[in-house]
């Protein structure tokens, strides 16, 4: 199984470019199909209130037939003071898995990181660089596993990516993605490094999924590494063992969700995955 742990899902009310105005999922899903990716995670784009998004989002996940997790998107400034019942809200009516956060809406703040702490979620947070932050949230909320992507900059700072790896050694509850990536060289470091904290992400829909997935393809892993970065890092964050879930299998209207029907009771039980 390919999950990809990175993919914006909706539309957003910004109209300054593709990342908030829409993030249609109709040509991702084929070229993901193509590539052999199975599973992805969805949240929305940027966006200028998260509750709605986040159940746009959620009627794309319901309609999907589980080939979708959602996040939660929250803005640490504008959602300050209801983060609580926004992911409880997305948790336990929406079946959604993580919270994602963005530095260009804000820096992460106690209350979401309490948050992930109370419903046990991982926090997808691009920090834009500021690789830094990482390294307080990691001792503050050493129960929290944070995913930082694009090694810590889709800008592709050298200083930060190679910051980030040294965050991956000290702390086991901070997690980077693979998505938009392009010093390779840094890339095979961490995953060499720390094969159980790295992720696959696309970036989708605006990358193209199986771009990404060859990237990973190239770096010549370890079979076990290989199943660890292609899913089963991100199926321990997402699927932890004392939660059971079943998924909507509504078919999506518009869009015929290629491959069979899922269920989180398809995939095999974390605990059974190797580490």
């Amino acid at each position: 199984m390919i999950v990809d742990c990175h993919c914006h899902a909706g539309i957003g009310d910004g109209l300054t470019g593709p990342w908030d105005t829409e993030a249609h999922l109709g040509r991702y899903l084929a070229r993901a199909a193509r590539a052999g990716i199975e599973r992805t995670v969805v949240f929305p784009a940027f966006h200028s209130d998260y509750a709605l998004a986040n159940r746009a989002v959620a009627r794309i996940v319901a309609r999907s037939r589980g080939r979708l997790y959602g996040f939660a998107f929250v803005h640490p400034v504008r959602d300050a003071g209801r983060v609580h019942p926004m992911v409880r809200e997305a948790v336990e009516e929406h079946d959604f898995r993580g919270i994602k956060v963005h530095r260009h809406d804000g820096r992460i703040t106690r209350e979401i990181c309490e948050a992930a702490r109370r419903f046990r979620l991982p926090v997808l947070y691009d920090v834009m660089g500021e690789v830094e932050t990482a390294e307080l949230l990691a001792g503050e909320y050493p129960d929290v596993a944070f995913i930082i992507p694009h090694l810590g900059s889709f800008a592709d700072e050298w200083r930060a990516q190679v910051a980030m790896i040294g965050l991956l050694i000290r702390h086991r509850n901070v997690h980077t993605d693979t998505s938009a990536v392009r010093r390779f060289d840094l890339l095979a470091e961490a995953v060499r490094r720390r094969p159980r904290q790295v992720l696959f992400g696309s970036d989708g829909p605006w990358l193209h999924p199986g771009l990404e997935l060859a990237k990973i393809e190239l770096l010549g892993l370890r079979p076990a590494d290989e199943r660890r970065v292609l899913s089963t890092n991100v199926l321990r964050l997402i699927e932890p063992v004392q939660r059971t879930r079943t998924v909507s299998r509504k078919v999506f209207a518009g869009f015929d969700f290629p491959g069979p029907k899922y269920s989180s009771r398809s995939v095999v039980r974390p605990d059974a995955l190797p580490v």
